[in-house]
């Protein structure tokens, strides 16, 4: 049986070596099809690094899903680099993208829901049809490239089969643990400090509510935290500050929830129930200061804002969705003209405490805001959501990526801090193995199982 997967890992991994175009690939195996394609050279690295490559035959038939040379660039390098070094892990990573029969796109298309299917590593790829196929929410790029032993279909990203990260037992655990960041974040990882508490942890877990831009001077300018809560993505000056500090830093990106960003108005307002991107970017560069301009049927009185402060990931994101938008009519070419611009609103009142912003529209008919669904939901006794282009915030509108404003959530540490502090190793093993629980507690919406497993992974790589 071992022999088996691994003819077939071999065959599948190889299968990435030979251009597909112009290729008779009915008369070819799968290992000969893959003779030359360079679009396949990490793929086929790894297959050496796993020692199989003079393991080259099989009679098949096979369905293998091929990820290229962008797919293992999008993961972060030091995945890569644990495959490589790891054979037994790289070799169930590359039999989970191997099927012990021949799947064409046909026969998954009818598949209207995500249906499992083995693999030669012995788990099952949730493969689903529709107006296209995926395989564990990844899309199939190119499909039905037949071999004379299977067939092979190309897909975006690398595929992940089930991880299991090391027992963490809170009760051994000693040390002090540094948090702080995004207001959005923080409830997400205050929920994690709670539960790693309550299960036994006796050391001291600090997670201050800072913004994220605070945040990431306090991780890579003063090098002082341990985890950077982030509602944005890490900067590239950011990861260059990092670099820079006397005990450089790289940062490691763990992607820990999704969020729907949700504008909210005073539960009196009963007319500005749905905005389009392009009314926020009016409102909040003052291109309109009343709300009849925006309908002339609405109340002829002044929109007070109110906004996250500039450190926020929260205040970068809307900038970058609204006033950012190159989609939009008044888009500002630069980021520092979208920050003048919303500096200038007449009366415009910021906070980085989210709860003030609550406090301002709950307590004004004719406000404005935005922030974290998660925020919106513990008061939402007091505030109304606003639908943005006629989509509500929930969370199928914020996982399936058809609300406008829905958002990733990250934490953010480093490789020397998790193996020089064992104890911030074990917590964030703690909240990804609890994360999904986690985030239904502080209103947020779960990451994909695929999500789980690389993170997953970057731990097992860098702890």
């Amino acid at each position: 049986m071992l022999k088996n997967r691994v003819i077939v890992l071999l065959a599948v991994l190889m299968l990435v070596v030979v251009p597909f175009v112009g290729v008779q690939a009915q008369d070819q195996t799968i290992v000969e099809i893959a003779a030359g394609n360079p679009d396949f050279s990490t793929l086929v690295s790894l297959v050496q690094a796993a020692g199989l490559a003079e393991t080259l035959s099989g009679e098949g038939p096979f369905t293998v899903f091929a990820p290229t040379n962008e797919a293992f660039a999008a993961l972060d390098p030091s995945i890569v680099a644990f495959l490589a070094a790891n054979p037994d892990v790289l070799t169930r990573v590359l039999t989970y993208h191997v099927l012990p029969a021949e799947v064409m796109a046909a026969d998954a298309m009818g598949m209207m829901e995500a249906t499992g299917v083995a693999t030669v590593e012995g788990s099952e790829l949730m493969v689903m049809g529709g107006e296209g196929v995926t395989v564990d929410g990844v899309a199939v790029t190119a499909a039905d490239i037949d071999a004379s032993n299977g067939v092979i279909h190309v897909i975006g990203a690398v595929l992940i089969p089930p991880v299991e990260l090391p027992e963490v037992n809170p009760l051994a655990v000693t040390g002090d643990v540094i948090a702080a960041g995004s207001s959005t974040v923080a409830p997400l990882t205050q929920a994690a400090i709670d539960a790693f508490i309550n299960a036994g942890f006796a050391g001291s877990i600090t997670n201050d509510s800072i913004g994220t831009g605070a945040g990431f001077e306090r991780f890579c300018e003063a090098g002082e935290t341990d985890i950077s809560n982030a509602s944005r993505p890490i900067r590239d000056s950011e990861r260059e500050a990092c670099a820079a500090l006397a005990t450089p830093r790289t940062p490691i990106e763990f992607f820990v929830g999704i969020d729907a960003l949700t504008v909210v108005v005073n539960p009196a307002n009963d007319f500005a129930t749905n905005l389009t991107l392009q009314n926020l970017l009016d409102i909040y560069s003052a291109k309109v200061t009343m709300w009849s301009e925006i309908d002339a049927s609405w109340p002829a009185e002044t929109i007070q804002v109110f906004s996250p402060g500039s450190d926020s990931g929260t205040f970068d994101y809307f900038l970058e969705r609204t006033l950012e938008n190159d989609d939009l009519v008044g888009f500002f070419e630069e980021a520092e003209q979208a920050e003048a611009a919303i500096q200038a609103v007449p009366g415009i009142q910021f906070s980085e405490d989210d709860n003030v912003l609550v406090q301002g529209v709950a307590g004004n008919e004719f406000a404005i805001g935005y922030f974290g669904f998660a925020f919106f939901a513990e008061n939402a006794g007091i505030l109304k959501a606003v639908s943005i282009e006629g989509i509500e915030p929930n969370e199928q509108s914020a996982e399936d990526g058809s609300y406008p404003l829905a958002r990733p959530l990250f934490i953010y540490s480093d490789a020397a801090i998790l193996q020089a502090k064992p104890q911030v190793a074990a917590f964030i093993n703690f909240y990804i193995q609890n994360d999904n629980d986690l985030v239904s507690q502080v209103d947020y919406f779960p990451v994909s199982e695929r999500t789980v497993r690389l993170n997953s992974v970057l731990l097992l790589a860098n702890s």
